[in-house]
């Protein structure tokens, strides 16, 4: 198949960006929940009125299991190959593999990630970075420091940037989780950021603030929320929206004149799908549609740039029923039935019925705007992000 054909020869302008938004552990009930609890009965979310629509299978190449972890499907998509659960972006051999961050900066482009999960983990970190090991998450950030250099990084996970013993702006051991602390072995990476060039933020005020250049900013200890077991007591309430990052990061990058490449994640929809927290996930939910707003009013006046909004894989594996449905097939504990939530302007409501606290296999919705969207229609592999964002990026 030629990639992108129709569009590339369209009419479209020449493709210059990518903005790629990822609802971490988001499937078709993910979607479809949200859009009852948003918008009703017949409305439709931001993410899914995309022209174009498709879907990608998730599974790795790993010995022991055929579903997928993040950071084995975040490979597949930064550089077009499958590996084993919790690398990032090296082979089954375990050997270092190519990056669309690295090759999008190499073309000369503007690159940049926002998420509400450590900006080390293992979503963003498959762009530009290379570990056998995504636990290794300090020496993620050093690599985008030494190696990829990111021009604008917008997240949590403070924690990793700084040596044992000495917090920055988020204190050691806070209240609401006693288990963060610094915990960086390769020295005090953030003064290394701003010997770099980077101005570092980590409140709302100094993000509006900083004026363009490479930017920095890291909001919490770790992920931007905190879950805790069995949903008892999860919180989401980021220091700064996601919508506000991606804003952000977009009037940053978008001064680059050959363009740029932009990773966005909501992270809350997968780790409360692991708590079986139906009420969080709409949460994190409604502050990914907030961000994909975001992105398609940037898109609307920049026709050069390619709009892609999938999941990396399914958590929790949810399904939407009536509300009237109080049989739990899941049985009970963790993934006892979830609800009743309301359908926005009717008098009716649904329940969320959780089959796991784990991932599953199934297939993952991908929406798509601009150059060389059409090209994800159809089914394909995770690995074929890869092959579409290439077109633009190493160019």
């Amino acid at each position: 198949m030629t990639v992108g054909a129709a569009d590339a020869n369209g009419g479209h302008p020449k493709a210059k960006s990518v903005i790629f938004i990822n609802g971490d552990g988001m499937s078709a009930a993910h979607r479809e929940a949200a859009r009852l609890a948003m918008t009703g009965l017949d409305g439709r979310l931001a993410m899914d009125s995309l022209p174009y629509s498709g879907q990608l299978s998730t599974s790795p190449h790993d010995p022991k299991t055929a579903i997928t972890d993040s950071a084995a499907a975040a490979t597949a998509w930064a550089t077009g190959q499958k590996t084993y659960n919790g690398a990032i972006s090296v082979d089954v051999n375990k050997k270092p593999l190519a990056t669309l961050g690295e090759q999008a900066k190499k073309a000369g482009k503007a690159t940049g990630l926002v998420t509400t999960a450590q900006v080390t983990d293992a979503s963003p970190a498959a762009w530009f970075s290379q570990t056998v090991d995504r636990g290794q998450q300090d020496d993620i950030a050093r690599q985008y420091l030494e190696v990829s250099k990111p021009d604008v990084i917008l997240g949590g996970g403070e924690d990793w940037w700084l040596p044992a013993g000495s917090p920055g702006a988020f204190p050691d051991k806070p209240a609401e989780d006693p288990t963060e602390a610094s915990k960086g072995t390769k020295g005090d990476l953030i003064a290394k950021a701003k010997k770099a060039g980077y101005t570092y933020v980590t409140s709302a005020a100094q993000l509006k603030a900083a004026k363009g250049g490479k930017l920095l900013g890291l909001f919490s200890n770790e992920e931007m929320f905190q879950q805790r077991e069995e949903g008892k007591g999860d919180i989401y309430n980021p220091v700064v929206p996601l919508a506000d990052m991606t804003s952000k990061a977009l009037s940053t990058l978008k001064t680059d004149k050959d363009g740029f490449f932009l990773f966005v994640e909501e992270e809350g929809i997968d780790e409360f799908s692991h708590e079986n927290n139906g009420e969080k996930v709409l949460k994190s939910m409604a502050e990914l549609e907030k961000a994909v707003k975001v992105a398609k009013a940037y898109v609307a006046t920049h026709p050069d740039t390619l709009l892609v909004i999938t999941g990396d894989h399914d958590c929790g594996g949810a399904t939407v029923e009536a509300a009237e449905d109080t049989a739990d097939e899941s049985g009970d504990g963790i993934s006892k039935e979830d609800g009743p939530f309301a359908i926005a302007g009717s008098s009716l409501k649904f329940n969320i019925d959780w089959t796991t606290s784990g991932h599953t296999g199934v297939n993952v919705p991908v929406t798509a705007s601009g150059p060389y969207a059409s090209s994800f229609t159809g089914e394909h592999a995770n690995t074929y992000v890869h092959e579409v964002l290439s077109k633009i990026l190493t160019k």
